[in-house]
């Protein structure tokens, strides 16, 4: 018997779920209802499930029609691919009616709406599972291989830097995401991938977290400082944004322009803001160090500016030393393939033994966005999982570990001081 799933957001990450659903597993799954505070929005959505994917239109309900959809679809499952802030709300609602949830990362934006999920899991007895499709890709799941089979005895130390490029990064400054309310900022929307990643990789969980962190780059009193006079408040029919590398032009992208232009006029969403405008109250560089509960270092660095995209990681342990490097290709959301999204450049992973002779690390040949990760994630989410050596599937525990890291880190920022995790939340 297939099983039943309902959607709620349908915006830029909605599609890598819902395609999938109704392209790759049919046979498994079906997909019964959308939900999403524009009906525009949905209306384009179900364009592309007729014309594009050849399915057929599902029925639509508003935001507040949420329970409404559920009491008359009975979804098995709902996704969660709305506004971070709300997923507490939509995760706890379909909890609370029955259905078991897969949600976006991140799980939550704070602690407060974390411990209200926890608290609903125990209520309702349902199952919460958090999409982190970068444990499935397998130059990452390779780590956690060689990890996990000593190759350098127990991990003492790990430094990790991200780097987002001028597209990919400053699209975080364009959209909901640019106010900290939103998405917590990107220690909580993007680096819970990468906080994810650390605890996936050493078996283990924070324990104590430090953070700094700015806005040093984006925003007009940054643009001001560095000389720049011509301002606009977003890009699209805008002569001043022409010839702005920054710039995002809406009408020139037929998905971007029918998912977000068109829809303006119910809601008011502008997707295309300047960069270097004000209102913008995340930050674009961050430093973080984190203890572990297996006594083991994190220093980690995330910058939303960078030449190109991608990540050096580098692990010291008792035997050696593992360093990886991984470029990615840029995108930005919604803009183009979806498979282009995290796709790789190039990954090298070598191996430093203490006492014998470095040597490269062969690394299985992805296929799909976020390094290979994604098509992995999918068959896992919407087709019999397998027996998995690496436990990549994650759970709500793993959802909370990954964000009160960057949570514990906004703490840090705001009072300066180390914030122990687990007085964030009671499992």
């Amino acid at each position: 018997m297939k099983k039943r799933y309902a959607l709620v957001g349908t915006g830029g990450r909605a599609e890598f779920f819902y395609g999938a659903i109704v392209k790759d597993f049919q046979e498994t799954s079906e997909l019964v209802a959308i939900c999403d505070i524009n009906q525009t929005r949905m209306n384009f959505t179900n364009g592309l499930l007729v014309n594009k994917y050849e399915y057929n239109a599902v029925p639509t309900y508003k935001a507040d029609q949420f329970e409404e959809m559920i009491r008359k679809e009975k979804p098995d499952y709902v996704i969660v691919t709305s506004v971070d802030r709300t997923h507490h709300t939509y995760i706890i609602k379909a909890m609370e009616l029955g259905c078991d949830v897969i949600s976006e990362k991140p799980m939550t934006v704070d602690e407060e709406k974390c411990q209200e999920i926890l608290d609903a899991i125990k209520r309702t007895g349902r199952q919460l599972r958090v999409t982190f499709n970068y444990r499935y890709a397998p130059h990452n799941t390779k780590i956690r291989e060689l990890i996990m089979d000593g190759a350098i005895g127990d991990v003492h130390s790990v430094h990790f830097e991200w780097l987002l490029n001028t597209e990919h990064g400053a699209d975080y400054f364009r959209r909901w995401h640019r106010d900290k309310r939103n998405g917590g900022g990107l220690l909580v929307h993007k680096s819970t991938h990468h906080f994810d990643l650390v605890n996936f990789w050493l078996g283990t969980r924070p324990e104590t977290v430090f953070a700094m962190g700015g806005l040093m780059f984006y925003g007009r009193e940054n643009a001001e400082k560095r000389g720049v006079t011509n301002f606009y408040q977003r890009a699209t029919g805008n002569e001043n944004a022409k010839g702005d590398p920054f710039a995002l032009h809406l009408d020139e992208n037929e998905h971007l322009k029918g998912l977000y232009l068109d829809a303006e006029h119910e809601d008011g969403y502008q997707r295309d803001q300047s960069v270097f405008g004000d209102g913008i109250s995340i930050e674009d560089t961050m430093g973080v160090m984190v203890r572990y509960k297996n006594k083991a270092i994190l220093t980690y660095s995330l910058n939303a500016y960078m030449p190109w995209e991608g990540f050096n990681v580098q692990f010291n342990g008792s035997k050696g030393r593992i360093e990886m490097r991984v470029v990615e290709k840029s995108y930005v959301n919604s803009g183009g393939l979806k498979e282009d999204e995290g796709a790789l450049k190039e990954k090298t992973i070598k191996v430093f033994p203490m006492f014998a002779a470095p040597y490269k690390v062969e690394i299985e040949e992805g296929v799909g966005g976020h390094g290979g990760g994604d098509p992995v994630l999918l068959k896992d989410i919407f087709d019999q999982p397998s027996d998995d050596r690496f436990e990549r599937a994650a759970s709500h525990v793993d959802g909370a570990m990954s964000i009160l890291t960057g949570i514990a880190g906004n703490i840090s920022m705001r009072t300066g001081q180390p914030v122990a995790v687990d007085k964030l939340v009671t499992f």
